[in-house]
C-alpha cells in the first residue's frame, strides 16, 4: 500500500469494494485477484478500470503486488495477459498506466510491456507519470 495511498480503514475498504463491484457490473471487466497455484496465497491484484486523464475518459492497466512477490516478473506477466485481453478480446484502442515518479519498478514493467512515457500529471492528488500504449493491427508483429 506504500504506493497506493496507504492502509485503508474498514469503511474505506468497503466503499472501494462497492466501487469495484459496480465497475464490473457497468463494464463486464475490472480488477482480478491473483493467487499462487500451489498454496492459493494472495499475490496481488490487476486489471482494467475506467479513469479520467485531464478530464478525458481512459482505461487504465492497474496492478499491485504484495511486497514478497516483487522482483519475480509477475507484474510483467500479469500486465501482458491483461493487455492481450484489452486489445484482442475487448478491442480497446489504447490503455494508459500511471506510476509515482519514484516507483522505478512499475515504470520498468510498463516499459517492458510496450507502454511509452507521455507526460507528468497530477493523478489522485499526487504527481504521477502517465504512460500509454495503443492497439496495433498485429501485436505479434509489433513485439518483434
Amino acid at each position: 500500500m506504500a504506493t497506493l495511498g496507504g492502509l485503508r480503514s474498514a469503511a474505506q475498504t468497503a466503499a472501494l469494494l462497492e466501487e469495484l463491484v459496480a465497475h464490473w457490473e457497468r463494464h463486464a471487466y475490472g480488477l482480478w485477484v491473483f493467487r499462487t497455484n500451489d498454496d492459493d496465497c494472495f499475490v496481488g491484484r490487476a486489471g482494467l478500470r475506467h479513469v479520467a486523464v485531464a478530464g478525458q475518459p481512459a482505461v487504465e492497466l492497474a496492478y499491485a503486488l504484495a511486497a514478497e512477490f516483487w522482483g519475480r516478473g509477475l507484474a510483467t506477466e500479469m500486465a501482458r495477459a491483461i493487455l492481450t485481453l484489452a486489445f484482442d478480446e475487448l478491442g480497446m484502442p489504447e490503455v494508459v498506466g500511471f506510476t509515482l515518479p519514484t516507483n522505478r519498478a512499475s515504470q520498468r514493467v510498463l516499459s517492458k510491456v510496450g507502454f511509452r512515457f507521455e507526460r507528468d500529471i497530477i493523478h489522485a492528488d499526487l504527481p504521477h507519470r502517465l504512460y500509454r500504449i495503443a492497439r496495433v493491427a498485429d501485436r505479434r508483429e509489433a513485439q518483434r
